[in-house]
């Protein structure tokens, strides 16, 4: 193919439809064709990245594998197309903002008058285009983030406006729009998405593809009603149904012959229908792992949110598929966490995974969750933070360092077996004093970790700012937990474990990140069949 393709997906009517499931959808149905596909996320936040966001506020913050705190939509792309991501797939509006700033004070505008368009249009569709010139994918699909109408989502709309005037065939335009039910009346509504198409053609942009959200089933007349009061064939007009999981999506577009649509409407050959044999057999084994008794799994943390802990909650689900068993995790406030509801918090849970995030609050309910796990032989599994906490508590109950802290929580603690190690301060690829992106490690050959991995190299991505404190290193092996993942480059410490414990593991780097539909990952695959095996000797 001579040409890349420009895919620009749009959402209306109301925010949280799935733009980024849809996306996901329609690049793994390219991919299965043999295409070179990558998705891009444009926020219209002024946020230079999510990475100063409160979870609350955006979810998750997912990290690329060269360090760029991202949107977590990007970690939808890189489950559902099991490729990598990387700064350039992921782009605000104070990024756009400040790089036309950044030249203007450079002198690079030579001394014009800089506005919206076609200034900020510009840098906007040099980043679409980016991609595809620098790395010759042959379809780049543009995700724009908030719901037409939004004031902030105009520059972006104008942007695809001129595109799709520009590259002619090679630009398209897929617009979500929701069709609400109304119960009262039990008729479904398709006045909303009358209005979000109008909406969309006021700023220059006519659909070619319109993917309807809905609850219930769309019959043929209401969406030849919908293309006809939208200037968009027949054809073109899909639904997109509730479905059992996010994974069902790309099957339910491909039944409909949205890949097939695309490719005509682009000018390209259809040729066979891919089965996606991997696929189906992945849904298939997921249907079976459904139907099984749950397994609960605490997922410890302070951020009561589910798109807080989205990477952690869809590994395990991923884990719990190819372990056959359904996963149910359970989210339980480090906040409210004391040594009297412990007991009581915990009661049925066959895991439990301390989650990461930053500052002290719900710090304390984390130590107790971590010495129940410890001191009952509970599968534990730490992340980042959660790792941290897992050396903490160690040290303070193990150890005997009843003042044990990190330097995060207490600058003047005495015993900082957390802190800003020196040998961090050498690393590149910094944010700050942040550690981003993906890190060498080297297991322990006969640890847990490396019985997971299968291997002694692995590379993983982080997000943190401090780090295990190397001077208490010989203590805790001498005490019986042993630091079994060491970066070569900085000898910092990536991984601890309890190898008398049936599965006690604690990670510096956010393995959560790399885990997809196909590839599971290592370490929730083996936490979840400890998990498994322990609930099975508890039943007994």
């Amino acid at each position: 193919m001579k040409e890349t393709k420009y895919i620009f997906v749009t959402g209306g009517v109301a925010s949280s439809l799935g733009k980024g499931i849809i996306s996901s959808s329609i690049g793994k149905l390219l991919q299965a064709r043999g295409y070179k596909v990558t998705i891009q996320k444009f926020d219209p936040y002024i946020n230079i990245d999510p990475g100063t966001l409160n979870p609350y506020e955006h979810g998750e913050c997912y990290v690329t594998v060269d360090g760029h705190e991202a949107d977590l939509d990007l970690g939808h792309y890189e489950r559902f197309l099991s490729i990598h991501t990387a700064k350039e797939n992921n782009l605000t509006t104070g990024r756009i903002y400040k790089s036309v700033i950044d030249k203007e004070r450079r002198g690079d505008y030579l001394g014009r008058t800089i506005q919206v368009v076609p200034h900020i249009t510009d840098e906007i569709k040099r980043n679409v285009m980016l991609l595809g010139n620098r790395y010759k994918f042959d379809f780049v699909i543009t995700e724009i983030g908030g719901t037409v109408g939004d004031i902030e989502s105009l520059p972006y709309l104008e942007s695809i406006r001129q595109l799709k005037w520009e590259l002619g065939q090679n630009a398209l335009c897929v617009h979500l729009t929701y069709v609400p039910y109304l119960a009262a009346a039990g008729e479904l509504k398709t006045k909303p998405t009358q209005h979000s198409v109008k909406e969309l053609q006021s700023a220059g942009v006519q659909p070619d593809i319109l993917v309807l959200r809905t609850e219930h089933e769309l019959s043929l007349s209401l969406r030849k009603k919908v293309a006809l009061f939208c200037n968009v064939e027949e054809h073109s007009v899909v639904q997109s149904i509730d479905a059992p999981t996010i994974y069902e999506v790309p099957l339910l577009m491909q039944a409909q012959d949205l890949d097939v649509t695309i490719l005509k409407k682009m000018g390209l050959p259809v040729g066979e229908t891919p089965q996606m044999a991997p696929w189906r057999a992945f849904l298939d084994r997921r249907r079976k792992a459904e139907q099984t008794e749950p397994l609960h799994i605490a997922l410890v943390g302070k951020y009561d949110l589910q798109d807080a802990y989205k990477s952690i909650r869809e590994a395990l689900s991923q884990a719990g598929t190819y372990n056959d068993r359904k996963v149910e995790v359970d989210f339980v406030n480090s906040e409210k966490l004391t040594e009297a509801n412990i007991e009581k918090a915990l009661k049925g849970m066959a895991g439990i995974v301390i989650g990461p995030g930053f500052g002290e609050r719900g710090i304390p309910g984390k130590f107790v969750a971590i010495q129940y796990a410890r001191t009952h032989d509970i599968p534990c599994f730490g992340i980042c933070l959660g790792m941290q906490c897992m050396a903490i508590e160690f040290a303070r109950n193990v150890l005997g360092y009843s003042d044990a802290n990190s330097r995060e929580m207490d600058e003047k603690t005495p015993h900082n077996v957390i802190d800003i190690m020196e040998e961090q301060k050498s690393i590149t690829n910094m944010g700050g004093t942040m550690r981003l992106g993906a890190y060498e490690c080297v297991l322990q050959k006969g640890s847990k970790a490396y019985k997971a991995y299968g291997k002694e190299h692995i590379q993983e991505r982080h997000r943190h700012r401090y780090e295990f404190n190397n001077l208490y290193k010989e203590e805790y092996e001498a005490a019986g937990m042993k630091c079994v993942g060491i970066n070569p480059e900085s000898d910092l410490v990536e991984v601890v474990e309890i190898p008398t414990l049936k599965w006690f593991i604690g990670t510096q780097f956010h393995p959560e990140y790399s885990s997809t539909v196909l590839n599971p990952h290592p370490l929730f695959v083996s936490f979840v069949k400890a998990s498994i095996d322990a609930a099975s000797e508890a039943s007994v």
